[in-house]
């Protein structure tokens, strides 16, 4: 398990438009999946156990989100014959088995994961409604037990943008595991 931290990416910065299908086979835009207010990008994946202890938060936190005018989309740029853990099959178990309630799309070229220059499973974009970068950064501050976190960061964040406030000036950078690159990628 290699552990890495996303890196920092300009606010303001706009999200790159991409077309992809979800575990289901159906065809997403990522700028049609977008809320008046804005949209959650997490790259994550089924089997790291980063992507599998904040999923539950990140279920819940996307219900509130929405409420808020923001959705979420979930892209698993881990789709290498290798890691069978986290193949289209494995994706619609999760989905069920976690209930997951919205997109959870696959990266099959790794291409989206490049584009946004993704690190890590859990990777966390959270853009507002011109689909302008707002806020990159991690959900909290204790990733591996939520009985120990003792500050939320990402919906603060997420609350400032809605009220159109300045995005906050300190984004801690996630940690999770490596994106599981084909050979010959980064």
């Amino acid at each position: 398990m290699a552990l890495v931290a996303s890196i920092h990416v300009e606010n303001g910065w706009k999200m790159p438009e991409f077309t992809l299908q979800d575990a289901q086979g159906e065809t997403h835009h990522l700028s049609a999946l977008a809320g008046k207010k804005g949209l959650l990008v997490v790259f994550t994946c089924n089997h790291c156990p980063y992507a599998q202890a904040v999923w539950p938060r990140l279920i819940r936190h996307a219900q509130t989100l929405q409420t808020m005018g923001v959705n979420t989309v979930a892209i698993n740029p881990n789709i290498n014959p290798r890691f069978p853990d986290d193949s289209v099959p494995e994706m619609q178990k999760k989905i069920v088995e976690w209930g997951i309630h919205f997109p959870y799309l696959v990266d099959d070229t790794q291409a989206v994961a490049a584009a946004f220059d993704a690190q890590c499973t859990p990777d966390l974009y959270l853009f507002n409604g011109e689909g302008e970068l707002f806020y990159h950064g991690r959900i909290d501050d204790y990733w591996k037990d939520e009985a120990r976190v003792t500050k939320e960061e990402l919906m603060p964040a997420a609350a400032l943008m809605v009220e159109g406030a300045e995005s906050p000036k300190v984004q801690y950078p996630t940690i999770g595991c490596s994106i599981k690159w084909f050979d010959g990628h980064h």
